[in-house]
């Protein structure tokens, strides 16, 4: 007798979502965050978010005192930045995307069985306005343990190259490698995640990958992508450079998605050979796509495995078109719309692609039409 065939995943997915926008919606928060260019400036004001609460089995934090943190936060916050128990996730924050950090720091906490345990680090360009990231996090979020931290966008902008799309040549981009460096020495252990994403399973279990004895951060890897498009022919016409990879297996992977260990990253001085990457990369080209490929030059074929249903990537198309994508075939844990075309701007175009529909209920941006009724 044969086996009954397992219903399809993304008629699934698609229900999940029509049943989430069916909950109350959350009361109107005051924080408004404002973008503007030389023609235009636009308001966006968000809702307060539901509070989660752990589970009966949730680990207890420890609370621990850490000399580098502000005295002036708050004792609770202040606490728990480095509690090793927490569940450490980093994100940058900019004006730009924080209609998707806003959903993706929704679907964390939604889809975590311990959401009280989770502490964020949000890193900020140093010329934003943090006080207005703040209130805007503190608002739609009254009840999360996070902190602000600036980074110097001098830092990194002499060593960006131009690359095939603007947004990915933002110092902000770059501040993933940076993470060792801005978090307090005190957090050993860190997820990081872009801001184009959304969860639907539970942070914990991927923040519990095993890095095994040496390995710096896990991530899934993509063996079967064609690893040589990353790079230019002056790179593989390079014996010396070519070299870099002969005796590891170096696959693609992902760099939105990170299980990082920063103590290991500090004792290894990983920032500097990016860096070291990214100046060659200014004297000869090397590569096109910006952060990408420095990572890729450390540590593809190093890195620990993570189960590719973490990081459904790829969902907002190519980087010069942006065309709707289906999903990859398998579980789906993250999904993440990398890319050019990102849901809210697809959505506020009225021109979604099919699983924009998974996005949109993790959306705290309130509508015009909410604003006037």
């Amino acid at each position: 007798m044969p086996l009954p065939q397992p219903p399809p995943l993304l008629p699934l997915l698609l229900l999940v979502a029509f049943l989430i926008l069916l909950l109350p919606a959350p009361s109107v928060s005051a924080a408004t965050t404002s973008t503007s260019n030389a023609t235009t400036t636009t308001t966006q004001q968000f809702r307060e978010a539901p509070q989660f609460y752990n589970s009966p089995d949730c680990p207890s934090i420890t609370p621990l005192h850490h000399d580098d943190l502000d005295p002036d936060e708050s004792d609770d916050d202040h606490m728990m930045i480095c509690a090793y128990q927490a569940v450490h996730v980093a994100m940058t924050l900019d004006t730009a995307y924080i209609r998707g950090s806003m959903a993706a720091i929704l679907s964390v906490l939604q889809h975590s069985s311990c959401p009280q345990n989770a502490v964020f680090h949000f890193v900020a360009s140093a010329t934003s306005n943090a006080s207005l990231l703040r209130d805007t996090i503190s608002s739609s979020f009254p009840y999360l343990k996070f902190r602000i931290y600036p980074f110097d966008d001098s830092h990194v902008s002499g060593l960006i190259s131009i690359s095939i799309r603007s947004a990915l040549d933002c110092p902000l981009n770059y501040a993933r490698s940076y993470l060792a460096d801005l978090l307090p020495l005190c957090v050993r252990r860190v997820v990081y995640l872009d801001s184009d994403l959304i969860l639907v399973d539970d942070i914990a279990k991927l923040a519990a990958t095993p890095l095994g004895p040496s390995s710096v951060l896990a991530a899934p890897e993509y063996c079967n992508a064609n690893f040589t498009t990353y790079f230019t022919p002056a790179f593989w016409s390079n014996p010396s450079l070519s070299l870099t990879f002969a005796d590891r297996k170096a696959c693609y992977f992902n760099t939105g998605v990170m299980v990082i260990d920063l103590d290991r990253w500090r004792g290894g001085d990983y920032t500097t050979k990016i860096e070291e990457w990214m100046e060659l990369q200014k004297r000869m080209r090397i590569y096109e796509l910006g952060s990408l490929p420095p990572f890729l030059l450390v540590f593809a074929g190093n890195i620990a495995p993570v189960e590719h249903r973490w990081n459904q990537h790829g969902l907002g198309g190519d980087n010069f078109r942006g065309l709707c994508r289906d999903l990859h075939p398998g579980s789906v844990s993250l999904l993440h719309w990398s890319g050019k075309g990102k849901p809210w701007a697809r959505l506020e175009a009225n021109r979604p692609c099919p699983l924009d529909a998974l996005w949109a209920p993790y959306d705290l941006l309130v509508t015009p039409f909410v604003l006037d009724s």
